[in-house]
């Protein structure tokens, strides 16, 4: 049976890129929400789906090393609108069964399959493929300098928050994704991504007794029978939202509708997602932001909404107790003026740093430094108690000779006295 790639067995079937983690740090951007079909399979070793693929991703100090495995496209009748319905409606307790019926079908391939190299062009599309994931090209270092100087804040959290980039999805991944996160909690929305990709995506491989698939399809979504297998997977009224988002896209727009509105502003983007079933404006603004290229998009949550009241006194005591559409575009303003065209990009670097799961990284630095005062009192205390016992004894010893003097004396004096 395959397993999941580790570095440690050998680099030989790895494959790398250059890249500082001060560019890129993969246990804060492959968990702070942004993508939910990640997840570290070894220790700083993070495995999910990319194109189609599937991917292990780790890094050192200054590379990111990359793992692609062999695909497993499932039976040939697999990618078909007869399949897909079947699939889609099947209940709980079947899908189980069919799950184990294909890592059987996997465990027979793998055992008779040889090993492929990999050919050339394929590793330059995969390179390609993973610059245009991690959005490669900016240079973050330098986003970074410009925020912290606008922003004390953000310098402050930054010292920390190295190396939070922002992913460029798959509209359609993160669009279909993102529906299924109100009010909702990330743990949660990972479970019903994977258990909507397990009921109406194409399988890719498996590992370690893990399955992959690829994200569902438009047509595959927009079936008539999804919306019920949905709702006893557990999606409650996120089922219909979902069904019927793709619905309209393919009913009204067509398939590369989603992808082509990279290429229109970023209001107007916005505005287009809005008319779909389920989509408000903080999901729009996610969609917008993780996968249509607009960098100035910031969703704002109740996350974004307290920071901004707590660390940048934004609408105090207003007394404004909910989201509206009006609040949403004032604090988003508000951060696109104060950190410019990337604005997204440094609300991402802040949305990570107030997530409970890393807090554990903001007290490090301060048990460092509260460590180092403490040694550093402490060596102050023993040259105190040394200084202090040197004292002590050289009193002492001074003391000694005054009292052997003032002995002398009053011997002195009382045979003066006996002498007269």
């Amino acid at each position: 049976m395959a397993k999941h790639a580790v570095l440690s067995s050998g680099a030989n079937m790895w494959r790398r890129l250059a890249c500082a983690k001060s560019e890129l740090r993969l246990d804060l951007t492959l968990a702070c929400g942004q993508s939910f079909r990640w997840r570290e399979t070894a220790e700083g070793h993070w495995t999910g789906v990319i194109g189609g693929r599937v991917w292990t991703l780790t890094q050192t100090d200054d590379t990111l090393w990359y793992h692609v495995y062999k695909s497993h496209h499932g039976r040939p009748e697999e990618g078909s609108s007869s399949a897909r319905k079947k699939r889609a409606g099947v209940t709980l307790q079947k899908e189980i069964k069919s799950e184990m019926s294909f890592k059987g079908a996997l465990k027979k391939e793998e055992e008779e399959e040889p090993v492929a190299v990999t050919p050339l062009q394929d590793i330059e599309e995969e390179e390609e493929m993973l610059r245009d994931y991690f959005q490669l090209n900016v240079k973050l270092g330098d986003l970074y300098k410009e925020w912290g100087a606008a922003d004390p804040h953000f310098k402050h959290i930054a010292d920390i928050f190295t190396g939070v980039r922002m992913l460029r999805q798959d509209p359609t991944e993160c669009l279909f994704s993102f529906i299924c996160t109100s009010n909702n909690h990330i743990s949660r929305i990972q479970g019903m991504v994977e258990r909507l990709c397990q009921a109406l995506g194409v399988p890719l491989c498996q590992l370690d007794q893990t399955s992959y698939y690829n994200f569902p399809s438009l047509s595959a979504l927009a079936d008539s029978s999804v919306e019920a297998c949905l709702r006893e997977l557990g999606f409650g009224y996120r089922a219909r939202f979902l069904q019927q988002s793709a619905k309209q896209i393919l009913d009204t727009h067509g398939l590369q509708w989603l992808e082509g509105l990279r290429g229109v502003p970023y209001l107007q983007a916005r505005d287009a997602l809005r008319t779909l079933p389920g989509v408000g404006t903080k999901v729009a603004d996610c969609a917008c932001l993780m996968s249509l290229d607009k960098l100035e998009a910031v969703p704002v949550d109740t996350h974004v909404w307290q920071i901004a009241k707590r660390d940048y006194k934004y609408g105090s005591g207003s007394g404004q107790k909910s989201i509206t559409d009006k609040l949403h575009k004032d604090i988003g303003d508000f951060f696109r003026k104060l950190w410019g065209p990337y604005a997204g990009w440094a609300q991402s670097v802040l949305f990570c740093a107030d997530l409970k799961k890393f807090q554990n990284l903001k007290e490090m630095p301060h048990q460092k430094k509260q460590k180092k005062e403490e040694d550093g009192e402490g060596e102050r205390m023993v040259a105190c108690k040394k200084t202090k016992r040197k004292t002590e004894e050289n009193g002492t010893v001074k003391n000694r000779k005054t009292k052997s003097a003032c002995h002398k004396s009053t011997k002195k004096s009382v045979k003066d006295e006996k002498v007269v």
